[in-house]
């Protein structure tokens, strides 16, 4: 979800605060010929999430626009659409990391010295599994692409069996993350995440922490039901930061930008992460390294009350603290916005009483969240919870399935993340992991590293290589499982080091511009330069790990995770 492309949040305009979201919305949902002019934003740029890019060891500009001009066509237009005349885009693959990518592959398969340990076949995946992973980085092609030409490489050269190559595309946990992309978009379709958030504006809006605590609060309350810090933040939270800074004189792109909206930018930025990690259905990849830790053999009974239990007091003391450090550390030159909850009052009376369709997006997102809880005393999987939901949406006419097929992100998803998985686990079935693991086990003895010591440094190895990655599902799918077997492999408590990486998986996502989706759309509003956001990225890195080292640590002490 957080990993896919996201190509259109750099070009978005909002409209003023009182407007009514419902009616914006609704013409959002449209295809495009069906409505007079282009939308400024579209549903597709919504819920269209980032593909892991190149890595960007050279500082690229701000993104520029990626929706090329448009002609509206009503029905009633027997006139053929006027043929533009720019230059179609380069097709096929980018020749130099196409080059690097095969490469990788090339030299781990004929030059690097096979161990006895491992087999031929082994081997062999493994030298695929890492050109796949050196494209993901590098981008010869769009991710989907990409993982398909590496599931041929592998079935091509007899690596897998045609059933063990395909045999991701079951998996539950892939078709829950699926599905989560039909709730986000019923959220944003429906207006009800705009709703919440505004209400919470309307209730701490008169200073600007206050308006920024409101904001951050009303993420976390949707988060367990919204499962898309991208959806979150260019659906929900970004449309009403740019209401709220335009109203105060605070325009992106010039010096005005530090009045409010670059606080309340870097704000909802740096808390999204602990959002996420306080639910397991607020992000994708926490449901996907559960999954991951259950090949390794860490099963966590009732795994979303386990998840947020180890969660709840590190990521809350985090919440209450962002929002105050930033204000000290990145201050904006507004203090007070009095006028802030009259608008959010205004925008609510226009929206009128809640629709029956949120009426129903309640009830059904209750009812899966319930399930999603006590689903296992029940015998009901999280994916089937789900399905559940996503069926009473379509037979009440919440949403239909257009708006499903309309969600390139969610089918993109299951193609290039089902390949990951697949390779993941049959690397792990054929022992690959088990002997890296015990590879770098042996080098943490030789340095005669205790457990705890051996956890930090691999914790902080994780984090800082997603300085590398533009997606932190793909980082999952490539690292999760190997990281997790050196954990164990140095003794380091199985629920602790399967939870502990899990959660370092949702705080990275602010890191830099391109290091989840939400980044780039907070980035792409340009309330924000480059250089702060790699500067307060790494600062509240460490903060954040300070926080979740210190307060975790003896708050997992007393769950009895060590």
């Amino acid at each position: 979800m957080e990993s896919l492309a996201l190509q259109a949040f750099s070009t978005v305009t909002t409209a003023p605060f009182s407007l009514s979201s419902r009616s914006s919305l609704h013409l959002r949902s449209r295809p495009i010929a069906k409505i007079s002019q282009p939308s400024v934003f579209p549903s597709s740029s919504i819920l269209t999430l980032r593909s892991p890019l190149k890595p960007l060891l050279l500082l690229p500009e701000r993104p520029k626009p990626l929706i090329s001009p448009i002609r509206a066509v009503s029905r009633n237009d027997s006139t053929p659409p006027t043929e533009t005349t720019t230059s179609p885009p380069p097709q096929g693959a980018k020749l130099f990391p196409l080059f690097l990518s095969v490469s990788i592959g090339l030299i781990v398969r004929f030059l690097v010295p096979k161990p006895v340990e491992v087999t031929p076949q082994a081997w062999q995946l493994l030298a695929i599994f890492l050109s796949t992973i050196a494209g993901l980085v590098l981008s010869p092609l769009p991710v989907g692409a990409w993982a398909f030409i590496g599931l041929t490489t592998s079935i091509v050269t007899k690596t897998l069996p045609f059933a063990s190559a395909f045999s991701a595309f079951t998996n539950e946990v892939i078709w829950l993350i699926v599905i989560s992309f039909f709730f986000a978009r019923g959220f944003v379709k429906t207006g009800l995440g705009d709703r919440i958030a505004t209400y919470f504006v309307k209730w701490l809006g008169k200073s600007t922490l206050g308006l920024s605590y409101g904001l951050t609060l009303s993420e976390a309350l949707i988060a367990p039901a919204m499962p898309s810090t991208t959806a979150r933040a260019g659906g929900v939270f970004l449309p009403i930061i740019k209401s709220l800074s335009l109203s105060a004189g605070s325009r992106p792109g010039d010096s005005s930008s530090k009045k409010l909206g670059s606080y309340l930018i870097q704000s909802q930025f740096q808390s999204a992460g602990n959002s996420s990690a306080l639910f397991l259905t607020a992000a994708a990849q926490n449901l996907l390294c559960l999954k991951l830790a259950e090949e390794l053999g860490i099963v966590i009974s009732s795994p979303w009350v386990s998840w947020f239990k180890a969660a709840s007091l590190p990521a809350l003391v985090s919440l209450l603290l962002t929002p105050l450090i930033l204000y000290k550390l990145y201050p904006p030159e507004t203090k007070d916005t009095p006028d802030a909850p009259a608008m959010a009052a205004k925008k609510l009376e226009n929206m009128g009483p809640v629709t029956r369709n949120e009426w129903i997006m309640v009830g059904t997102m209750l009812l899966a969240v319930a399930l999603w809880v006590c689903g296992e005393s029940l015998g009901i999987p999280s994916a089937v919870a789900a399905m559940i939901g996503l069926s009473i949406l379509l037979l009440l006419g919440v949403l239909d399935w257009n708006d499903c097929l309309s969600e390139k992100s969610a089918w993109d998803t299951l193609a290039w993340f089902a390949v990951l998985v697949g390779m993941a686990g049959q690397l792990t079935n054929l022992g690959i992991v088990s002997w890296m693991s015990g590879c770098v086990a042996k080098v943490l003895q030789s340095l005669s590293l205790s457990w705890p010591a051996a956890l930090g440094v691999l914790q902080a190895s994780y984090f800082i290589i997603h300085y590398l990655f533009a997606s932190q599902t793909g980082h999952v799918g490539a690292l999760y499982s190997a990281f997790l077997a050196m954990h164990l492999a140095a003794g380091v408590p199985g629920m602790l080091a399967a939870l502990a990486l899990a959660y370092n998986t949702n705080l990275f996502g602010a890191l830099t511009h391109y290091s989840s989706g939400q980044a780039a759309v907070y980035y792409g509003a340009g309330y924000v330069d480059l250089p702060e956001v790699f500067k307060m990225g790494f600062i509240m890195a460490s903060i954040n790990a300070i926080i979740w080292g210190v307060v975790g640590k003896f708050w997992w002490k007393f769950l009895g995770l060590y």
